[in-house]
Formats: structure tokens, sequence, C-alpha cells
């Protein structure tokens, strides 16, 4: 199965690898985040494309360095990687300044953040534009008491007077607006469309032949 992986995958190898040092895939894949057999198919496919090569090191471990191909190679993802990253920027700035903008002409003056991230950091400079403040950040994971000058909660319940919350959680989007659901009316739940949230109620308990369902999907998909 050919190996295509995000250019920011292809990013971090390759920076991994820049100094020449004698590393393992296995230290490789913790610092990347992704498994071993995904880093080997990687390596696999730098050194097909001449970007990376292999020395022999004691112990039965390699060195790995870039090519004149691969800085280069690495120089484009960089730059690819920006203008991907600056674009989503922009786009992610005018989703949330049209949320805050949507919220003013509802007379919301009290709103709260749903997560610390740089969704976060990105809603606060829309606000300071629209000069609008945010109540608080909430936050479970945390331990900070601010996070760019808006102050932190743990839980909603903390908070009175809310008129409205905005989801800036880019980790589990989806499942802040669930729990969110049940404590605000849906337009008091703001949500950029980039997160790709469903706004449809999740459907009931499952009946007794989802199992027989599965069951035959799983068998349709090995008959021969």
């Amino acid at each position: 199965m050919p190996v295509n992986p995000p250019p920011k995958t292809q990013l971090d190898l390759l920076v991994s690898l820049e100094s020449g040092k004698v590393v393992t895939q296995g230290s490789i894949s913790r610092r990347l985040g992704v498994s071993i057999g995904m880093i080997n198919a990687l390596l696999k496919r730098a050194v097909h494309k001449g970007y990376v090569k292999v020395t022999s090191a004691p112990y039965k471990r390699y060195a790995y360095y870039l090519t004149p191909q691969g800085f280069s190679e690495k120089s484009r993802l960089v730059a690819e990687y920006l203008e991907v990253s600056l674009s989503f920027f922009r786009q992610a700035r005018e989703e949330y300044a049209e949320l805050l903008e949507r919220a003013q002409r509802s007379g919301f003056r009290r709103l709260v953040l749903v997560g610390s991230g740089e969704l976060a950091e990105i809603a606060c400079l829309a606000a300071r534009e629209a000069e609008i403040e945010f109540v608080a950040v909430i936050d479970r994971t945390t331990n900070r008491e601010r996070i760019f000058g808006v102050h932190v909660v743990r839980d909603i319940a903390e908070l009175d007077g809310v008129d409205a919350v905005v989801i800036t959680d880019a980790t589990a989007p989806q499942d802040a607006f669930d729990r969110l659901a049940d404590l605000f009316e849906e337009q008091r739940i703001l949500a950029p469309d980039l997160l790709r949230i469903s706004r449809a109620k999740p459907q009931g308990a499952k009946d007794s032949g989802d199992s027989d369902d599965r069951r035959a999907v799983e068998q349709e998909a090995v008959a021969p």
C-alpha cells in the first residue's frame, strides 16, 4: 500500500533526522506520535526518493542523515506547511469574527470559551478586534489560572449568567458540543464551520439487532 502521509508528518520526520545523529525508529515514533510501522514505511519512502541516507552504527543501530535533496524537500515542506497554517489562521479568524458579530447582534455579552488551544488564542484575537471580552475559558485538563489573559475554570457550573459559549476545542469539538447541548439552547452554542460539528441530536439507545447488523457487515467484508 502506498504511503501518502500528511506534509506535516513528512516535515517532522525530516526535521528529526537532519542532525545526522544515531536514532532508533522507536525514538522517532515517540517524538512524532505515530506508529513504528508508519515510521518504517516513511523512512523507506524517504530513502527511495533520495532524501535520506543510512549508515550502520554499533549495537545494530543506524544513523540517518539528510541528503542535499532531503534538505531541499524539507525547505519545500516548510513553505507548504506555513502556507497551509497561515491559510488556516485566516479562515479561523474570519469564522470566529463572524460568530462574535452574530453574538453581538443577538445581545450576548457574557461569552465563554470552551477549549484552551490555538483556536482559543485566535478567538481572543478576533474578540479584541470586535471589542468583546470573554468571561472565562473552560478547560478541565490545565492547571493554569489564566490563558491568553482570560480566567480559567474547570467546569461551566462555576460560572453564572453565561449568555453563550464559543467552542475552541480542536481535539474533541463534537464531544464539547454534545455536552453543552444539555445546558444551552442551540443558538447559544457558537462554533466555526471549520470544526465540522454536527448539530443533529444523537440517536437513542441501540436496539438488539445492532450486533447482528455488525456481524453481517463483517461477514460481507470478508466474503469472497
